[in-house]
């Protein structure tokens, strides 16, 4: 890889977790959410300043073009990612139902007092 482009991919991926630490300082984003994208900017981060560790890798997993790795890496990443956010809306979801029923005791034992 190019060395120009290995410090243009440094500085993008620096400034993005700055970004992130910064959310999360403002707690615009919750630490327990960012986690998994400061893990995956700090991988990328060392797969970028260390290339021959995503060679190795590559050989290691028996994939030929170790971006075909960072590809399957990143279907990885985005399919779990997908399955803790179907999680947590689920959850949501049950909440928000009771949460609801919770009101509408609540206003309905407010009725029955006035009458």
């Amino acid at each position: 890889m190019n060395l120009r482009i290995q410090v243009i991919v440094a500085v993008i991926i620096i400034l993005a977790l700055i970004v992130i630490l910064n959310m999360i300082r403002k707690k615009a984003l919750e630490l327990k959410y960012a986690l998994a994208w400061l893990a995956v900017g700090v991988s990328v981060l060392i797969l970028d300043v260390f290339p021959g560790v995503m060679r190795w890798l590559a050989d290691f997993m028996g994939i030929e073009v170790p971006a075909n790795m960072l590809f399957f890496f990143g279907f990885c990443f985005s399919l779990v990612l997908i399955f803790i956010l179907t999680v947590m809306i689920s959850r949501m979801s049950v909440r928000l139902k009771e949460l609801a029923q919770e009101l509408a005791l609540y206003e309905k034992r407010e009725s029955d007092k006035k009458k």
